[in-house]
């Protein structure tokens, strides 16, 4: 074996905790310290040790938090058995993580986030582009006095106090990137908004129909990116020749609302893109898929990378599931606010951290971009939760060995996604195609003075 090739085994990773170091750099552990003013004094519940005991308790198994809260301390101390010893009660734990502030946590996600930017490297890119799927769930939360106060009520009458979680998903390799909470009334768009900073300039946004808004499409130009979104009937283009939607393909359309006309506000020039649906709806009529992009050359988009660019968009609903399901956050534990969020951000880490970790260890640097993701968050939660408990084996392997049997079964999605329609939920019904206007006489002169006015 050559040398640098024997270097290069010896320098991987092969624990969990190995992984984790892989994004909780000693650098980013220095700026997420550096958010906030220094301590007068050394508490035992350091930001380290509630960091990552706080992640393995997302990761751990158990019937209650004190029991998954005595596994994660456990695997911190075997980790770090150099180190001072942190309290041993719950109740100490979640009084230092209450105290933890909300932005050295986000700093320290900035952190990790730019670790997973550097590492995916040329990966991050397919076409040209970087493509990031944005969408948004609810998470559920204790019925107690300040939630119920504090949260309100969203969605459904006498409904349980909720958390409002918008998240960017890099959709190439089905990683979260970045995401934001706020009550379960948040409106989504303004989360998007905030989240901008965290996306490169090569970044396409896509989304559903839900988050069209003229607003929301002018600060995304604003900020030197670019979007892909889908259309419905709420949203009124215009054009300056007539054409009939039933011949249409593709093109150039103006977004233009009536109030932006009102305000003096210019046009955004678009591009609108017809997808033809296939096969038969079961259960409702399929319809087409009508996007809408800011990307006017249809040799740097064209219909089929946006068309398979927006099917990616259903990894949004995966990375969800995994949180949801495979972590178990479909509801939160914590009583407080404060506890909430902070359960939320790192619960949110850790799930940011199992899918990079095992990006990094089942796909090669040099490995095209997949069509379909080929890791099972199920299978890796399993050998985290082994590493935890220190499961005894009498075949010993690495934790790295045992990541190579994590993969999805590679398979194509041929049958429908919803197989039947659930009790009290309502059907879903596909969005309707937008309404295509003329430009009349008057407005054509409005668009010429804003022309002249940019030239």
């Amino acid at each position: 074996m050559k040398p640098a090739r024997r270097l290069r085994q010896l320098q991987q990773p092969r624990s969990l905790i190995d992984y984790v170091r892989q994004f909780l750099t000693p650098q980013v552990w220095k700026q997420a310290r550096q958010a906030v003013p220094p301590a007068r004094s050394a508490p035992r519940w350091d930001l380290q040790p509630v960091v990552l005991v706080m992640m393995a308790m997302t990761w751990a198994t158990g019937d209650s938090q004190s029991e998954r809260f005595e596994k994660a301390r456990g695997f911190y101390v075997a980790c770090y058995q150099a180190r001072r010893r942190p309290g041993k009660t719950l109740a100490g734990f979640q009084k230092a993580l209450g105290r933890v502030p909300m932005r050295q946590l986000r700093a320290l996600a900035a952190g990790v986030r730019q670790e997973i930017h550097t590492r995916l490297g040329t990966r991050r890119l397919v076409d040209g582009f970087e493509p990031m799927g944005c969408d948004g769930s609810r998470i559920e939360c204790p019925r107690t006095v300040e939630l119920e106060r504090r949260l309100g009520q969203a969605g459904k009458k006498d409904a349980a106090p909720t958390v409002w979680l918008t998240a960017f998903v890099h959709l190439p390799t089905g990683l979260l990137w970045s995401w934001r909470l706020g009550p379960g009334h948040a409106a989504e768009q303004v989360h998007l908004r905030h989240l901008l900073g965290t996306l490169s300039p090569e970044a396409l946004i896509i989304c559903d129909a839900a988050y069209m808004g003229f607003e929301l499409v002018r600060a995304i130009l604003a900020s030197k990116r670019s979007f892909l979104f889908r259309m419905s009937s709420r949203v009124h283009l215009y054009t300056l020749e007539q054409t009939l939607l039933k011949d249409w393909t593709e093109g150039p359309v103006l977004y233009w609302p009536g109030y932006a006309q009102d305000q003096g506000l210019a046009p955004i020039r678009c591009r609108l893109i017809r997808i033809p649906a296939k096969g038969k709806g079961k259960g409702s009529v399929k319809r087409d898929v009508w996007l809408l992009t800011d990307v006017l050359d249809p040799a740097r988009l064209s219909v089929a990378t946006a068309a398979k660019f927006y099917r990616w968009r259903w990894r949004n609903e995966g990375l969800f599931r995994t949180y949801k399901r495979t972590i178990n956050k479909l509801k939160l534990t914590s009583r407080t606010v404060r506890l909430v969020h902070r359960e939320a951000e790192l619960s949110l880490l850790a799930t940011q951290i199992l899918l990079a970790h095992a990006d990094l260890a089942l796909r090669a640097e040099t490995t095209a971009t997949p069509g379909a993701p080929a890791i099972s968050p199920r299978k890796i939660l399993i050998e985290i939760r082994r590493e935890i408990d220190a499961v005894p084996r009498r075949k010993v392997k690495s934790y790295r060995q045992r990541l190579d049997g994590c993969r999805a079964e590679d398979r194509k999605q041929t049958s429908a996604k919803a197989t039947r329609e659930w009790p009290r939920r309502k059907p879903h019904k596909p969005p309707k195609p937008p309404i295509l206007h003329t430009l009349n006489e008057e407005q054509k002169v409005l668009l010429n003075q804003h022309i002249s006015a940019a030239g």
